[in-house]
């Protein structure tokens, strides 16, 4: 019976024990998984190994959680403290020497020691004060207790500054990984416009110098052809002089009459006629309009250049009008018979382009000069057409709205971009490989609001004139 008896008593005792600092429990704490601890063992053993990132386990069990929380297991703490005044748990742990706390100074009203503190009224007091009038209803505890609960608060303060410091460390990792990132981001970005904007210098300074060459070239020839015919002058020139003066000193009577004779006998050519070259250098290559030659010549090296869409009618409203080739909706007076096909918008005034994107960086531009509403953007394969369309991202459709101001459709709600309309074309830039919708003021080329996000589907632009606003139209804009 007595083995029996120690062994249950073994195992009661285990059960009182921490499984961090594997002594009896010191403020037991309950976790939401069951398991006990002290709590400075666990607030030490979190501090040590969890974060806010990856969350707080159990030292036990290994469940995860999402902050530092825990609740007072008083039942075991009453228990503990109960076995422990009957002197029933064995020391796990070899004893320390009693510390003794000693308050200096004695009761200023009773002359005894200060052995008692009196949580009421924040002050030590003596034995003879704890069963006076004016601290017999007080909160009294022993001082020693009282520093122990002082150190155990301490030492939680302690643990929390510690973890403070951890936070401050870890932000500090983090902001200074954010700063080299950002250099990085910035250093990439400049060589991209170093490059790009680079191409496009270099493919102008190398069609100037053509274009000088070929000029010069040109020059030459002329002048080569007309130096050639003033030799050929000046040699005439100096073959009619010389024959003046022959002829002259014939007339002087400085020759005999043989030479006279000679002379007068000879044959004589009188039309002899000289030409001007009367061939100016062939300047039309030189004087068109260089910069839209540049520009047509530059669409070669452009990696992103304005595409000519087109508009898909199997996708258009009944009611809207497509024209100029396709490149041209507005709203309709009648509505149309159109089949209704799986792709048609069959209550939004909408339209898609023909075109489909899955990677890549394409741009376009619309006219929307004098239009007081219209919608654009772009939205995914598989968005809804049928009935009520929603503009959200979530639904597919990244895009921007023009009614009594400029707005963006985001998620929730309609989000004021600009109070005012006046560009007569917009820009649309998607980048998908990066997730970005771009829109641009076409003229300025000034960005008015961009959509980040993650594209897991093919995407088309589409188009809307709005509805009950007859007699304007939007155009998607042809460049080539």
């Amino acid at each position: 019976m007595a083995a029996a008896g120690d062994t249950n008593n073994a195992e009661l005792q285990k059960e009182l024990v921490c499984a961090v600092c594997l002594d009896y429990f010191d403020d037991p704490v309950i976790l939401k998984c069951g398991h006990n601890f002290c709590r400075i063992c666990i607030m030490t053993h979190w501090e040590e190994n969890g974060s806010d990132d990856h969350g707080y386990q159990c030292p036990e069990c290994r469940m995860v959680f999402g902050k530092m929380s825990y609740t007072k297991n008083y039942l075991v703490k009453n228990l503990v403290d109960k076995l422990s005044e009957m002197d029933y748990l064995k020391n796990c742990k070899p004893s320390l020497p009693p510390r003794t706390t000693k308050m200096d100074g004695k009761c200023e009203r009773h002359h005894e020691d200060l052995k008692l503190y009196c949580h009421s009224d924040r002050r030590p007091i003596c034995v003879v004060c704890r069963e006076s009038r004016a601290h017999r209803h007080h909160d009294v505890a022993p001082i020693p207790e009282v520093i122990e609960d002082m150190k155990g608060e301490l030492r939680m303060r302690t643990i929390k500054l510690n973890w403070q410091k951890s936070m401050c460390a870890r932000v500090k990792v983090i902001d200074e990984q954010a700063k080299t990132d950002t250099k990085l981001q910035k250093q990439a970005l400049k060589e991209k416009i170093e490059d790009d904007v680079g191409a496009l210098v270099q493919f102008l300074l190398d069609e100037k110098d053509e274009l000088l060459e070929r000029l010069e070239a040109e020059e030459v020839a002329t002048l080569s052809m007309i130096d050639d015919n003033l030799q050929l002058v000046e040699s005439k020139a100096a073959a009619v002089d010389k024959a003046i003066a022959e002829l002259q000193s014939h007339l002087n009577g400085e020759t005999s009459f043989e030479s006279l004779s000679k002379a007068y006998s000879s044959p004589f050519d009188g039309n002899t006629s000289v030409q001007a070259t009367n061939c100016p250098p062939d300047w039309t290559e030189f004087t068109g309009p260089f910069q839209l030659i540049m520009w047509k010549k530059m669409m070669h090296v452009l990696h992103t250049i304005p595409l000519n869409l087109t508009l898909d009618l199997d996708t258009a409203h009944p009611s809207l009008a497509i024209s100029d080739f396709d490149t041209k909706v507005e709203e309709g007076r009648t509505r149309s018979q159109e089949p209704d096909m799986p792709q048609r918008f069959t209550r939004f005034f909408g339209v898609l382009a023909t075109a489909q994107y899955s990677s890549g960086q394409h741009y376009w531009e619309v006219d929307v000069r004098d239009k007081g509403v219209w919608y654009l953007g772009v939205t995914t394969e598989g968005s809804n057409r049928k009935g009520f369309v929603n503009l959200s991202p979530s639904a597919g459709y990244w895009s921007l709205c023009l009614h009594d101001r400029l707005y963006a459709n985001e998620e929730h709600s309609r989000v004021p971009v600009a109070d005012y309309w006046t560009s007569p074309r917009v820009g649309v830039f998607l980048d998908y490989d990066r997730g970005r919708v771009s829109f641009y003021d076409a003229v300025t080329m000034k960005r008015v609001y961009s959509f980040i996000t993650y594209f897991d589907e093919p995407v088309s632009p589409f188009f809307s004139p709005g509805k009950n606003d007859p007699g304007s139209r939007l155009q998607v804009c042809h460049y080539y």
